[in-house]
């Protein structure tokens, strides 16, 4: 087993909208609930290599990884530079998770850069990748290796990943593709899986708030239905409002006994070939940080 972000983590975007202050009690709050790891997405809040920064510098051993820093938004010196400072002053504590692809057929570009399309996503990763590793080092090394993972969904990617870096961080599977990925990178590199959970106890109110969720991704067309359809799912399932099959396989809890359920999707990754599954708590209020559900999930750790 892969132990570089332990066995359970948590996975939110809600921390972009909480002042720094908030950020940094939040996470002092989560490392003493005993999670592993928190990982952080990147849209258009803040930097989530800033952020990241302002997380480690607020806990003690908290891993801190992100899910994912955009290749889109900023060029490989700066990306590479970045990982290599935060890997330095926090040994062992950053993982770099790596993506970005456009999310259908039209154009896209994202501050000034044309995101390319999913045909050509591996061989920008790997060009990334390239200019990343051909940054000279100029500021003191990290006195352990860095750990790099990438944002991976089709095979391509996920075998350039076991080539390339420390492992894979997958967003938005079922189990099937946890036992895919493993078979893919084999017995060593790190698979870190992301899981939306619900902890709604109305199981209409949960049901509609993970429908919401899995169609806002699906709607986009691009490699999560790609992704599904490897797995069997047809797209009269996946396109429009998503079959209730579709949305069960990618969110887990919700109802009375949201908890077993969550805990019992926890298991089956594991079961599949994970090594490390972090919970990303789905609420009627994304822009606030669902602390009440976090400490409901930290019951999972026991």
């Amino acid at each position: 087993m892969n132990t570089t972000a332990g066995r359970l983590g948590l996975w939110t975007l809600a921390l972009d909208a909480q002042p720094a202050t908030r950020v940094r009690e939040l996470a002092g709050e989560i490392e003493q609930l005993g999670f592993d790891a928190l990982w952080i997405g990147e849209e258009f809040g803040r930097n989530a290599l800033t952020q990241a920064g302002i997380l480690l510098g607020a806990t003690n051993d908290l891993v801190i990884g992100t899910g994912i820093a955009n290749i889109f938004f900023r060029d490989p010196i700066a990306m590479a530079t970045a990982e290599r400072s935060l890997a330095e002053a926090y040994p062992g504590r950053f993982i770099l998770g790596l993506g970005g692809h456009r999310v259908d057929d039209r154009p896209l570009i994202y501050r000034g850069h044309r995101v390319p399309s999913a045909g050509r996503a591996v061989s920008t990763m790997t060009a990334y990748l390239d200019a990343m590793d051909a940054v000279p080092l100029q500021s003191p090394p990290p006195p352990v290796p860095g750990h790099r993972v990438l944002g991976a969904l089709g095979p391509k990617m996920l075998d350039l990943a076991a080539a390339r870096t420390s492992g894979a961080h997958p967003y938005l599977v079922p189990v099937a593709h946890t036992e895919d990925a493993r078979t893919r990178l084999g017995p060593g590199p790190l698979l870190a899986v992301e899981q939306a959970v619900v902890l709604d106890p109305d199981p209409e109110a949960a049901r509609d708030l993970a429908r919401a969720h899995v169609g806002g991704y699906l709607a986009t067309g691009g490699a999560h239905v790609k992704d599904m359809q490897r797995f069997g799912y047809t797209i009269d399932e996946l396109c429009g409002t998503p079959a209730s099959r579709v949305v069960d396989a990618l969110v887990a809890g919700g109802g009375p006994n949201a908890l077993a359920a969550i805990a019992d999707r926890v298991k089956a990754h594991f079961d599949a070939g994970a090594d490390h599954v972090c919970l990303q708590v789905l609420t009627a209020q994304p822009a606030t940080a669902p602390i009440a559900e976090w400490r409901e999930l930290a019951g999972l750790n026991s």
